[in-house]
């Protein structure tokens, strides 16, 4: 037999452990020997301690003894009731097997009892069938008289009583016999539909009768409630599903009602597109949409059941159906006035207080949610197909305007002048007013169609401005071949200036932005040129007056005092004063081109080889004569208005200069300064001049030509060229045969 301990091994283990922890507390308490005098005291505490342990430790043992004495009992009990049960199932079941004879008996008596169940209730309702014909001509005239609950009322009593025929023939796997049924009831289906027919009759007119007549659509919309509350229950029976169900009147009630809202107003199958036709049919669109939807919200919503939503649901339908009518419309090839009204409409009619925001009908009418009813995209193609409508009658416009203008060029009067007395026309203010009045009908609309708008009329203007400096120069051709061709050719070229400043300076005002009026460079370069062929085409004029002038320069008759430099001031002041009918910064422009021109022409005529010094009192004399006329052209420009350093007859002076030295070895010092001051000056132009003094060997013309060649000159920024524009005579080359025939 094994030992205690070897039975309880935690038992031996937690005694242990408490001895370890008794000594550990002993060692503890009396590790002095004073503590020893205590220890009877602690021996007694510890005494009592332990016989409390054990005390409760017995009380609960013989607590957890009679607690299984308890359960096994119970179990003994259990045991033997069990054993009971079992004997009295045993008896039980030899009881059933010896009566299995009698309960055959009982099963021919249940199946009699089913089918007496059976007859009776066939019996019952034997009456109801043999009444159906009767009942569905009642019925018939019921629905002829519109008293239609009570039509119903017989309809749905015969409707019962056929389903509950057919549901038991289901049950009963009798389908053969539910083909007979259907056709003794078949006149339900004419009932059926005679009765649909006149409901949604009833409800296409429903705006109507709940004006006039309430009482009618309400009796259609009981009914079709009861219709949905009988096709719920069949539906959730799932068993058995009568013929016509689930009938969804209230579904058809839906889309009758908004067929009929669809049918009255959406069909622009003859409808007219043009500007006035389709104003008025928006505009009987937004009184007669307003006004129904005022009827359903103050009284159709009184009518039908809140689930209806049925204001919601008319909104909806106006809001789609105007969508798809209006893309319906794009379809036709509208013009400028017709893209406008459906843009201004959809984007600003339909959401204002005068449609869909209208106090009567706010804040139940909520378009907000149902989407725009113009996308994005169409609206952005809608804007350029009513930009490209605008840019063709704006062409058209603007070629009239040129036309017009292109025939007062030739007119035997001069043109209008304004308050200050300068030349100018209409076609600024007409050009101008015509697009700016464009550009701000589009405003009306949205910010992207002013801007299209804007961008085009940009766009034309420079277009026009091409077209108008092309006029130009067929006028400028007509008036070559004859001079006398246009009359005032000089004033309305002067016109023409000013116009061209008029539109430079207006033009910003077209941009939408007040803040950003930035004038796009193209167009600024287009009225540039504009500006720039004007002032070619008279400065052309004046040379053509100064030319037989210039052809006697230089000569023998001109060094001995002739009046050619006076002819020409004449002739500079008398275009000046044509020139002061332009505003200041053109006039000024043409004052310093003018200018520039005539010295270039008197370099020019210098320059042709037509004389050379002989000796040193002609040349004397040729320096007298260039410092009086480059003084009198000097103060006849400074008279007009043109400053000294914004004139270019300085050349005269310096030029004078050079044929002034008395040393011609000097010449190549006073050449350096002359083409540091002139560094578009060339060898070509430097040799004629040296021709020009008749007394410059070969070796000095050498020097000098030298000294050019190394100290080459670059343009500075700024610099207006003046002998660039010159060109000088190229020599004869020596032959040596004659000019005369060949032989």
């Amino acid at each position: 037999a094994s030992s205690p301990d070897e039975e309880w091994p935690e038992a031996e283990k937690a005694e242990k452990l408490a001895r370890g922890a008794a000594l550990k507390w002993a060692s503890g308490v009396f590790y002095r020997p004073e503590k020893l005098e205590g220890l009877g005291h602690y021996r007694s505490r510890e005494t009592q301690r332990n016989s409390s342990i054990q005390s409760r430790l017995k009380s609960t043992v013989q607590s957890y003894l009679e607690g299984v004495s308890a359960g096994l009992e119970q179990l003994r009990s259990a045991a033997q009731e069990v054993q009971s049960v079992c004997q009295d199932l045993g008896a039980a079941r030899w009881a059933l097997l010896d009566s299995t004879d009698h309960f055959q008996g009982l099963q021919q008596m249940r199946t009699l009892v089913e089918e007496h169940v059976q007859l009776a209730s066939v019996v019952q309702v034997l009456p109801q069938i043999f009444s159906v014909h009767e009942v569905f001509s009642h019925t018939l005239q019921l629905l002829h008289g519109q008293r239609l609950l009570e039509a119903h009322a017989e309809l749905m009593m015969m409707e019962h009583l056929r389903d509950d025929i057919l549901s038991q023939l289901h049950l009963r796997g009798l389908s053969s016999a539910q083909t007979t049924v259907l056709s003794y009831f078949s006149g339900l289906q004419q009932l059926n539909e005679t009765l649909a027919k006149q409901l949604w009759d009833i409800v296409g007119s429903s705006l109507r009768l709940v004006r006039e007549d309430p009482v009618l659509f309400v009796t259609a919309v009981r009914i079709i409630e009861r219709e949905e509350k009988i096709d719920d229950t069949w539906l959730l029976e799932a068993t058995f599903l009568p013929p016509g169900r689930p009938k969804g009147w209230r579904q058809k009630f839906y889309h009758v009602l908004q067929d009929t809202i669809t049918g009255g107003h959406f069909h622009a199958a003859h409808m007219d597109t043009e500007g006035p036709g389709l104003a008025r049919h928006l505009a009987a669109l937004q009184k007669d949409i307003v006004s129904e939807l005022r009827v359903v919200k103050d009284l159709m919503v009184q009518c039908v059941p809140a689930h209806y939503n049925i204001l919601s649901v008319c909104t909806t339908t106006y809001h789609q159906a105007l969508t798809s009518h209006l893309q319906e419309i794009l379809r036709e090839d509208l013009d400028k006035q017709g893209l406008f009204l459906l843009l201004e409409w959809a984007l600003r009619v339909y959401h204002s207080p005068e449609m869909m925001g209208h106090p009567d009908l706010l804040p139940e009418v909520d378009v907000s949610a149902l989407g725009p009813l113009m996308s994005p995209e169409l609206v952005d193609q809608t804007e350029r197909r009513y930009v490209v409508k605008v840019k063709a009658s704006v062409l058209e416009w603007m070629q009239r305007t040129l036309e017009v203008e292109f025939k007062e060029w030739f007119r035997e009067e001069e043109p209008e002048t304004d308050h200050q007395g300068f030349f100018q026309s209409a076609l600024p203010v007409i050009v101008m007013q015509m697009l700016n009045e464009n550009i701000q009908v589009a405003s009306l609309i949205t910010d992207s169609l002013q801007q299209k708008v804007y961008n085009m009329a940009l766009e034309e203007l420079e277009a026009f401005l091409g077209r108008l400096r092309e006029a130009l120069v067929q006028c400028g051709k007509d008036h070559q071949q004859d001079r006398t061709v246009p009359k005032y050719y000089v004033s309305y070229l002067l016109a023409m200036l000013n116009n061209n400043l008029a539109l430079s300076n207006s033009v910003s005002s077209l941009h939408p932005d007040t803040a950003c009026r930035e004038v796009p460079a193209s167009l600024r370069a287009a009225l540039d040129r504009m500006q720039k062929k004007a002032c070619q085409l008279l400065l052309e004029e004046l040379l053509l007056d100064l030319q037989p002038l210039c052809l006697q320069l230089p000569s023998r008759k001109w060094l001995s005092g002739s009046q050619l430099v006076s002819s020409m001031c004449e002739v500079i002041d008398k275009y000046a004063k044509d020139f002061s009918r332009v505003r200041k910064p053109v006039f000024t422009l043409l004052l310093m081109e003018s200018e520039l021109l005539v010295a270039s022409q008197y370099l020019r005529a210098l320059m042709q080889k037509k004389m050379v010094c002989k000796s040193e009192e002609e040349r004397g004399q040729l320096c007298e004569r260039l410092l009086q006329d480059a003084t009198q052209l000097r103060e006849l420009f400074c008279s007009l208005g043109l400053d000294r350093s914004q004139q270019s007859l300085d050349a005269l002076f310096a030029l004078r200069e050079l044929i002034c030295l008395k040393d011609p070895a000097l010449l190549s010092l006073e050449v350096l300064g002359f083409i540091t001051k002139y560094p578009d000056v060339s060898d070509e132009h430097i040799s004629t001049l040296l021709d020009l003094r008749g007394d410059v060997s070969k070796e000095v013309r050498h020097v000098v030509l030298e000294m050019m060649a190394q100290h080459p000159q670059v343009l500075p920024e700024g610099y207006r060229p003046i002998f660039s524009t010159i060109l000088v005579p190229v020599p004869e080359l020596p032959f040596c045969l004659r000019k005369g025939k060949c032989a």
